[in-house]
């Protein structure tokens, strides 16, 4: 099929070259050059501006986003409702709120123009290993950009797996899943790191990748980060959040869900960030009022 890219970034770069692989014609559009560039290099068909990237499609269009959530997709959206036909397809690969999704759904449809939100996952590794993709959308318009979807998935990776926003929904909990994930392997390496035994950690994490209860892939990139640099000594210890561990959190609250493992493991990538913390502050001084606990002060003392 023939379809639109926008945004050729690390993921959106690696799926355009995928779909060429696999035999696809891909229209792509990004503000850089750069990036427009090197998928043309690959086979790509490069363009300057959206409305380019519409008028060398044929109908009914699909135009793939893979831009950064938020202001960023809310303006590309509107900028090809304007653009589009009725019957034409948007679909919004990237980490969108999926309450945004079934409105942008709802807002396109007002023209005609169908709206697919399609959860990514398999970051860089996508490229060689394939996607899972988590689709949420009308069966017509899933239908349509099936063949997109079957050639960016390894066998089995993907799903159509209900109505708009059920896409990002899915990876929504997805990513709040990998959240606890995260952090139960960050918190048992702490452990063995700061353990009696001199430990190799490099050597643990090897031996746990086979026939281990808790085996996986994250566990195999572990092993790999230990292998180029067994103190992670070039590594700074502060962890960014997407959003979607906040979503999750967030449904976890609306549904009632008790969520303890990934709400912590939310407030740990928090508290990452600090360099002091001033409510550790107001421990420290609350337990040397109370109970005359020893406090450190700035010159260690």
């Amino acid at each position: 099929m023939k379809l639109g890219m926008v945004g050729l970034g690390r993921m959106g770069g690696n799926m355009t070259f995928r779909l060429v692989r696999q035999g696809h014609e891909v229209v792509a559009f990004d503000p850089s050059p750069e990036a427009v560039a090197r998928v043309e290099k690959a086979g790509a068909e490069g363009v300057t501006s959206l409305a380019d990237l519409v008028d060398r499609l044929p109908a009914p269009r699909v135009v793939w986003l893979m831009v950064p959530a938020g202001e960023v997709t809310e303006r590309t959206v509107a900028d090809l409702g304007g653009l589009l036909s009725a019957g034409d397809l948007v679909v919004d690969g990237g980490n969108s709120y999926y309450r945004d999704s079934i409105r942008r759904a709802e807002a396109l449809s007002a023209s005609g123009v169908r709206f697919v939100d399609c959860g990514t996952s398999g970051g860089v590794w996508g490229l060689e290993n394939g996607y899972c993709l988590m689709v949420g959308g009308d069966e017509d318009a899933v239908r349509l950009a099936e063949p997109a979807f079957r050639a960016l998935a390894p066998e089995g990776g993907y799903a159509h797996v209900g109505r708009a926003g059920a896409g990002h929904f899915t990876k929504m909990v997805h990513n709040g899943i990998e959240y606890g994930l995260l952090q139960a392997y960050a918190e048992g390496f702490e452990i063995l790191e700061r353990s009696e035994f001199d430990l190799d950690l490099t050597q643990v994490a090897s031996i746990w990748r086979y026939g281990s209860v808790i085996r996986s892939w994250l566990l195999e990139l572990l092993h790999d980060a230990l292998e180029r640099d067994p103190g992670l000594a070039r590594v700074r210890g502060y962890v960014e959040d997407s959003g979607e561990g906040r979503w999750t959190v967030q449904a976890a609250i609306d549904e009632d869900v008790p969520a303890p493992a990934i709400a912590l493991s939310l407030f740990a990538r928090f508290a990452s960030r600090q360099d002091e913390s001033f409510g550790a502050k107001v421990i420290a001084a609350l337990r040397n009022e109370f109970g005359g606990h020893p406090v450190r002060t700035e010159e260690g003392s």
